[in-house]
């Protein structure tokens, strides 16, 4: 989808958003009251699906979207620093993201893959890997075609220029909202499989990777003029579709466990997705850069080391 149409159908979006009633309404409060309308919603909203969760999935489906939401959180930690400097440079941005990066890459290995090659072994036995191989290849498509068909920018595009900058930051916001669903997914998918531990290491990864891609969303809009705390919350939400994502992935193991080794390999598939053709691209566009290099092999090792001490 070219940049042209990206930004008419944002500009749609908007305007239906705008023209809706409730919408209007909440706007017409005043700003105290509408905040506080907004975070009952939200608790009112958490008390139900938590209390469905915990029902009819047991307490560790309740802990995995507990999880997914502190994991989605992370997103707006890594963008407080924003409200306090405009920019950071090129070195601790792209040290910031190669170690996300390292991270992803042994979460994948170690809590989905290897996990689901041995459910899909206990299942079909000798056939688990080919049917996380295809759960791969499945989510990596799925993340392709999201990728040429949804409106968005990459992280490595010119957002240069006021105008047109704005709304390519806000193309650029939707594709890390796109991509954040297939990690809440991950969670959820590991933690539906009962297994605490690997849904733990799981979370810590994908919270530790959101990180720097809250700085991401927050500084241009800090720079574009973005009331900074403002552009704190825009960058938290984009974190908060992950707890969607991550309900998907419990319902979906719990209700169908045969599903399991697929659905970690979907998941497992999708990261590997983004990592290549996103983060890593994104820390070598001002050419190579040993910094990130290195901080992926360290964000590796610390997972792995998290992975074992935590075992």
């Amino acid at each position: 989808m070219s940049t042209v149409d990206s930004t008419n159908f944002l500009e749609k979006c908007q305007s239906q958003l705008y023209s809706c009633a409730y919408y209007q309404k909440l706007q017409a409060l005043p700003k105290n009251q509408r905040w506080l309308t907004l975070a009952g919603l939200f608790l009112v909203s958490q008390i139900i699906v938590f209390g469905s969760l915990y029902l009819f999935f047991g307490k560790i489906a309740a802990i995995g979207f507990f999880a997914s939401v502190l994991a989605g959180l992370a997103t707006g930690l890594g963008a407080l620093p924003a409200a306090f400097c405009k920019q950071v440079s090129n070195n601790v941005f792209n040290g910031l993201l190669g170690g996300a990066a390292g991270v992803m890459l042994a979460a994948t290995a170690f809590s989905l893959l290897i996990p689901g090659i041995e459910y899909g072994n206990e299942l079909w036995p000798d056939n688990g890997l080919w049917v996380v191989a295809a759960g791969m290849l499945t989510g990596a498509l799925f993340l392709h075609l999201a990728d040429n068909k949804l409106p968005h920018i990459h992280f490595n595009e010119d957002l240069s220029g006021h105008t047109e900058s704005l709304q390519k930051i806000w193309l650029f916001i939707f594709a890390i909202t796109i991509h954040n669903f297939p990690e809440g997914m991950s969670v959820g998918v590991s933690f539906g499989t009962g297994d605490m531990h690997n849904g733990i290491v799981l979370a810590i990864a994908i919270a530790l990777q959101n990180i720097p891609e809250g700085l991401a969303v927050a500084l241009p809009l800090v720079a574009l003029g973005y009331n900074k705390w403002k552009a704190v919350g825009i960058a938290t939400l984009t974190g908060l579709v992950e707890p969607v994502g991550g309900l998907l992935g419990i319902t979906m193991v719990s209700v169908f466990s045969s599903v399991l080794p697929f659905a970690m390999g979907f998941a497992a598939g999708a990261m590997l997705f983004v990592i290549s053709e996103e983060i890593i691209p994104e820390t070598h566009s001002n050419g190579r850069s040993r910094i990130a290099t290195f901080a992926l092999m360290i964000g590796f090792i610390i997972m792995m080391a998290l992975e074992n001490l935590l075992g």
